[in-house]
């Protein structure tokens, strides 16, 4: 496994790849992997930028998810959320077939290894408040923020407060 530090507008993010697919993008250091720059670390570093800079909306990167088949299936479902919105956790569950297990739709988002790509940031609690988010739910306010703010044509500095 190769790993790298991405320097986000958000502060550092840890860059993980195994065998060409990204396994990780967290908030907290990875224990695993050696420091080496590869060709989808790159792609996924440069993704990340021109999602930051408000112009990209869909991540098109190859993934290795690692998980059990319910949390696959959540993370997949994740993905499904468009760009900007947010769903409840219990909305999520019923995408995913699985309309009661809202709490156990919240734990494998809890699990998402490939923040931001996999967007579980966009899951919401069913009052409409923010809850729960592995880098802080500043973190999950600024993304949220930045995708209304693109959605509704703001200058992109207006996310980074500087107009």
């Amino acid at each position: 496994m190769h790993q790298v530090v991405y320097e986000s507008p958000m502060g550092k993010l840890f860059l993980a790849e195994e065998a060409g697919k990204i396994r990780w993008i967290k908030f907290s250091p990875l224990s695993e992997g050696k420091e080496k720059e590869t060709a989808v670390l790159t792609q996924a570093k440069q993704q990340l930028d021109a999602y930051f800079a408000g112009e990209l909306r869909e991540f098109d990167l190859p993934l290795a998810l690692e998980g059990t088949a319910f949390q696959k299936r959540v993370w997949m479902g994740l993905q499904n959320i468009p760009y900007g919105e947010t769903w409840s956790y219990k909305a999520l569950a019923e995408a995913v077939d699985s309309p009661k297990g809202y709490r156990a739709v919240g734990m494998a988002n809890n699990r998402n290894p490939i923040s931001i790509v996999i967007p579980c940031h966009r899951v919401i609690g069913a009052n409409g408040a923010l809850v729960g988010y592995g880098g802080g739910l500043e973190k999950k306010e600024i993304l949220l923020s930045l995708e209304k703010s693109v959605r509704q044509d703001l200058p992109k500095a207006f996310f980074f407060g500087k107009i």
